[in-house]
């Protein structure tokens, strides 16, 4: 048994976390004290208190790391639930394969790939990580084992994809991968002037290219509001004549800072920088999968510039009919506010449906971004977000929150009684028992 260290990528301090290993499928889930709870846990790359169970236990499953099988002709892989994606891109990749959906880390397990129905540039081709799942294995505290697929055990196989890890734990599962010739990515990057012109780019982009997604200047005002670079893309039929070299990753942040280097000074210089890096309004180039999908991962615990109280991210979706003004009244409270994050991060999801009774992506416009932990400040500019997220019929990530109310939770979902059927009565999670989950089952 292990006190950690156990958190979540936004460093909130939410207790201590109790953890114990899990690395052999096999083994049944290990015994706990009377009336704690249990969790699995994997990366810990959720932002908020998903992933975290505190005064419960946490089943740490990052060493559950092995391949089971793989197909090269069809691109099927059975992995356990441990594996990272960077695990499955190094594999896979050089032998002419690539994840189907990857959200903005590499560094994800695939159980949390499936507990949080994780989406990625693509949602508007491909829908969500929970598409592509053929089955998985669904281990129950009272030692049952569930295949779960499409065809069998549906009922759980639908509510663990989504379910953030509260069904159960998955100890391996089955992805179709997506073929492709090379390692790279023909990359288009587009400067916009406002938020119109970010509407009009998805929709004009979203039939010719796979990846589509766009970094905006969140403190940007007025007839700038929402200006930003779009970025867009497909993967390469063949390589160029100067072929990409793959990036190596760069420095790591060894500590955090005794205060927060995200502040309204540095987001300043940083966006207007950013903004203008490129010399024209279009760039087109081709570059190495890495720095297309995962720019953040060349730095090493990057979450520590926000220092040592850690950040709240949010991540909002509002539904196309009333998204534009939607996002335009959220963007004028960041700005107004001087808050918000290097990287924030504006996408449209497409139609197609997750097979998730819980999952959060749906047809409509998302927004990221990370906002430094300064206490009430902070929490009041999040309450007024919800406010036009909930307005608008929006609903907000499960798996960046840190702080979401139980009434807006159920409001954006509305098949959790459905869901609630299939969650394993021994399993919880600080975020669960905030939200939902009744008082028997608090581990406090």
């Amino acid at each position: 048994m292990s006190s950690g260290p156990y958190q979540s990528w936004g460093r909130i301090d939410f207790g201590p976390q109790i953890g114990m290993r899990f690395d052999q499928r096999l083994s049944p889930l290990p015994e706990v004290e009377t009336g704690k709870s249990i969790l699995p846990y994997g990366n810990g790359r959720s932002y908020g208190d998903s992933c975290l169970n505190t005064g419960g236990v946490l089943i740490d499953c990052r060493h559950l790391d092995r391949f089971i099988s793989f197909d090269p002709e069809s691109g099927v892989l059975r992995c356990e639930a441990g594996v990272l994606l960077a695990d499955i891109l190094d594999m896979a990749v050089p032998r002419g394969w690539f994840l189907p959906v990857s959200p903005g880390t590499r560094l994800v397990t695939v159980g949390g790939a499936i507990a949080n129905d994780v989406h990625g540039k693509n949602h508007h081709r491909a829908g969500t990580f929970g598409c592509h799942v053929r089955s998985f294995e669904l281990l129950r505290s009272n030692g049952e084992r569930l295949l779960c697929s499409p065809a069998e055990n549906t009922e759980y196989f639908q509510a663990t994809i989504g379910g953030l890890g509260l069904t159960g734990l998955v100890t391996w599962a089955e992805i179709q991968l997506r073929p492709v010739a090379n390692a790279y990515i023909d990359q288009e990057v587009i400067r916009f002037h406002n938020l119109t012109e970010f509407f009009r780019l998805s929709e004009d982009s979203d039939e010719k290219f796979e990846y589509t997604v766009a970094w905006i200047d969140c403190l940007a005002k007025d007839v700038s509001l929402g200006r930003g670079l779009f970025m867009r893309g497909n993967h390469a039929p063949e390589i160029a004549r100067t072929e990409p070299k793959a990036p190596r990753d760069g420095p790591s942040i060894p500590i955090a800072p005794p205060l927060s280097l995200v502040n309204q000074l540095s987001l300043r210089a940083f966006n207007a920088l950013y903004y203008h890096k490129q010399r024209g309004d279009d760039d087109n180039r081709q570059v190495h999968y890495r720095p297309f999908f995962y720019p953040l991962d060349a730095i090493g615990n990057w979450n520590r510039i926000y220092g040592p109280k850690g950040f709240y991210q949010y991540q909002c979706v509002l539904p196309m009919e009333g998204g534009e003004a939607g996002m335009t009244e959220i963007l004028r409270k960041i700005a107004a506010a001087g808050m918000g994050s290097f990287l924030a991060v504006l996408k449209i999801f497409g139609d197609k449906p997750s097979p998730g009774l819980m999952s959060f992506p749906r047809s409509g416009v998302t927004l990221a971004l990370d906002f430094s932990n300064s206490g009430g400040k902070v929490l009041s500019l999040l309450d007024q977000l919800d406010g036009i997220t909930s307005a608008h019929g929006g609903a907000v990530y499960p798996a960046k929150d840190a702080r979401m109310s139980a009434e807006l939770f159920r409001q954006a979902y509305p098949r959790l009684a459905e869901f609630s059927k299939y969650v394993d009565p021994a399993f919880s999670s600080s975020f669960w028992r905030r939200v939902e989950g009744p008082a028997s089952q608090d581990s406090g």
